[in-house]
């Protein structure tokens, strides 16, 4: 039977996406993994591969659409054997089946893998759970996958032929963690067209303006800050810094070495790291049964794009030198301004740098970035005067506000740690043990 290609959801947020371009034509043979078109997300442009082989024979949403919905078919993939007649039937709207709603991150280095549906028999489908009495159908790569994960095939949905498990199903449901384990939710059916939106009209007393249409990255963006205002008790604590012992030691560092250049930025990230194994209780998120205390330090940096602000994550930063953490940072900050990062990538992260030092400001109170229970706001370096020794001096000083879920974090807590954060910044040679 032929196979629709569905709209996948590629990240916890996404219900809806763009379809930027096709790699593909129609015609063009297919091999399973082969990279067919170009998804944009609520979150990055991620390339969109094959889980089956065969040839495209249709394409039923075009390149540059936009508000395409999750699990809407987007083309026809013939099998072996299968030519154009076979297309009509493949194309018309398929009935929606239930399917988990879960994140698919990017498989390997191309991107996620496209979730395809087959026009199935009564009772299969995608979300269908491929189940024999003790036998479940999966292809030979999930099992592994699942094997190595220590995962139960009989708890995760396929969403490949004949509701047989694959490769993406097995990522989402470890990524998904104890999300697996629950009922899968009803996808939901294709919507009517949308109307075209009628042509802004200003009021007399406004001035003349140009609408600029929110992208699905800058919506999610609205409504997650929305809601940490809305529904996180915020309280906040500031701290100054001196920063002429730290300044002096990355000078001599990055004069014996071109393999790294280290920023101000660097060294805040791996003195948070630091501070966060002093006092872990800052490390933690808020829950309604119990308060999640992470035991890794993944440290969550906000990086400003073209389309909006995103978090790339430095995983188990507390484990990496500031050379290390300085070229992933790098590499991170490239990827999120050419929207390449992978799910794994920013989902995530149990605790928020902003620093907009470098343009300037001197202090900001920023907003928490829930889950999570703190953000650290970094502003500028700036000479000022300080008494020293109960004489006037001159230090070069840095304000650090960090904004706090006063539910998980008390102040107590929440000035602890930025004692030891003060400490390792203002005593950078600690930071190198």
């Amino acid at each position: 039977m032929p196979v629709q290609i569905l709209m996948p959801a590629l990240s916890p947020t996404m219900t809806e996406g763009n379809l930027a371009k096709w790699l593909k034509n129609e015609g063009d043979a297919v091999k399973s993994g082969d990279v067919i078109c170009e998804i944009e997300t609520d979150k990055a442009t991620m390339e969109f591969e094959a889980a089956d082989e065969g040839v495209l024979g249709k394409i039923l949403v075009p390149g540059g659409t936009s508000g395409v919905k999750v699990n809407q078919p987007i083309a026809v993939l013939l099998l072996d054997g299968e030519d154009a007649s076979a297309i009509t039937a493949a194309s018309a709207p398929a009935k929606p089946s239930p399917t988990p709603s879960l994140p698919l991150p990017q498989a390997g280095e191309g991107g996620g893998a496209a979730a395809s549906s087959p026009l199935p028999p009564a009772g299969e489908g995608p979300g269908v759970k491929a189940v024999s009495g003790d036998r479940v159908f999966a292809s030979p790569l999930a099992r592994r996958i699942a094997k190595d994960a220590n995962l139960d095939l009989k708890l995760v949905s396929g969403t490949g032929p004949r509701g047989r498990v694959v490769k993406v199903d097995v990522e989402a449901a470890i990524a998904a963690g104890p999300v697996a384990k629950s009922a899968p939710a009803a996808a939901p059916a294709a919507p009517a067209p949308k109307p075209a939106p009628a042509p802004a009209v200003a009021s007399p007393f406004e001035p003349a303006f140009e609408e600029i249409p929110n992208s699905s990255m800058r919506k999610v963006i609205a409504r997650r800050l929305t809601e940490a205002k809305s529904t996180i008790p915020h309280f906040y604590l500031s701290i100054d810094c001196e920063l002429d012992a730290l300044l002096k030691v990355r000078a001599d560092l990055n004069g014996r070495s071109d393999a790294y250049k280290l920023s101000v930025n660097d060294f805040v990230v791996r003195a948070v790291a630091l501070a966060l194994k002093k006092v872990p209780a800052a490390n933690a998120s808020w829950g309604e049964d119990a308060i999640k205390r992470y035991t890794d330090v993944d440290i969550s940096v906000a990086v400003a794009t073209p389309t909006g602000l995103i978090t790339p994550i430095v995983h188990h930063a507390d484990h990496k030198g500031l050379a290390a953490i300085s070229n992933e940072m790098k590499a991170l900050a490239a990827k999120a301004r050419d929207g390449k990062l992978k799910p794994e990538e920013f989902q995530g992260g149990g605790f928020t740098i902003s620093n907009l030092g470098m343009f300037g400001v001197k202090d900001f109170a920023a907003i928490i970035n829930p889950p999570q229970g703190c953000i650290l706001a970094v502003g500028a370096g700036e000479q000022r005067p300080v008494v020293k020794n109960g004489a006037l001096a001159i230090a070069t000083v840095m304000t650090c506000t960090l904004s706090v879920d006063h539910r998980v974090v008390d102040g107590a807590v929440g000035a602890e740690f930025l004692a030891a954060f003060k400490k390792l910044i203002e005593d950078p040679l600690s930071m190198l043990l």
